[in-house]
């Protein structure tokens, strides 16, 4: 089946590398409009925008570490498509931040995290159910991870908690919002061969991500960005508030 997402305008954040690439490709290719943000590194997707000039895509620069900047992001979306019927929360950061580091650095880290993968995050959900509301509907995916389900190694537990908190946000989005035609869907990936895990792997070694699934090989952005068209798509709006686990077998729950 191919699915065609050109009557919809979606805003994708952290669309500049690694999943959010995979997922930007994707929806483009599927000829959607999407607001694509990034925060300082442009080169990948406004290279992906030149080498295909069919593609309807518009750069959105913000720092979502700046709830004022989130806003703001979000209004000129607005102001330039004049509509979203998807929000895709990508973005996100994981910090190195040891349980014995000095107190004020670690809380440091900690908030920044919930700042950024967080905070931002339902400030967004929050923008669109209002502006869903006055469009008669609309769609918001938010990407998770397993560590919302079985946690992650100390040094990232403000990452893990972070995420757990995008799950319970986006089921009470779902529960709270399907009567008025909003749906709300979460993806938790395992390890996904992006340079975020690259950094992960190199203190830990590669083992910890091949010795704990099941395939013979990592997931890419490439197998989770088909499950994003789909749920944008309208397709399975029956699994709103559901979570789909892309993570090779390596944790079910």
């Amino acid at each position: 089946m191919i699915i065609d997402l050109k009557n919809l305008n979606i805003l994708l954040t952290g669309s500049s590398r690694g999943i959010g690439f995979g997922i930007a490709k994707a929806l483009l290719e599927s000829g959607a409009k999407v607001a694509l943000h990034y925060n300082k590194n442009r080169v990948n997707i406004e290279k992906l925008l030149k080498e295909n000039s069919g593609y309807k895509g518009e750069l959105f620069q913000a720092n979502l570490e700046e709830l004022k900047e989130t806003e703001k992001l979000f209004k000129n979306v607005i102001n330039k498509f004049g509509r979203i019927d998807v929000l895709i929360n990508n973005a996100g950061i994981a910090i190195d931040s040891p349980i014995l580091k000095e107190s004020g650095s670690w809380i440091e880290d900690w908030e920044k995290t919930l700042r950024v993968n967080l905070s931002s995050l339902a400030l967004l959900c929050k923008l669109a159910i209002e502006h869903f509301l006055k469009i008669g509907g609309g769609r918001i995916i938010n990407i998770a991870s397993r560590a919302a389900f079985r946690g992650d190694t100390p040094d990232y537990m403000a990452y893990a908690a972070s995420k757990g908190g995008i799950v319970s946000l986006t089921r009470t989005i779902a529960r709270g919002f399907g009567k008025e035609n909003i749906k709300a869907f979460i993806i938790a990936p395992g390890f996904v061969r992006t340079d975020m895990a690259k950094d992960f792997m190199d203190k830990y070694g590669e083992g910890i991500a091949l010795d704990d699934i099941a395939l013979n090989k990592l997931t890419t952005p490439e197998d989770i960005a088909p499950f994003v068209v789909f749920l944008s798509s309208g397709l399975a709006d029956h699994a709103t508030g559901g979570t789909f686990d892309i993570n090779a077998g390596s944790y079910v729950h």
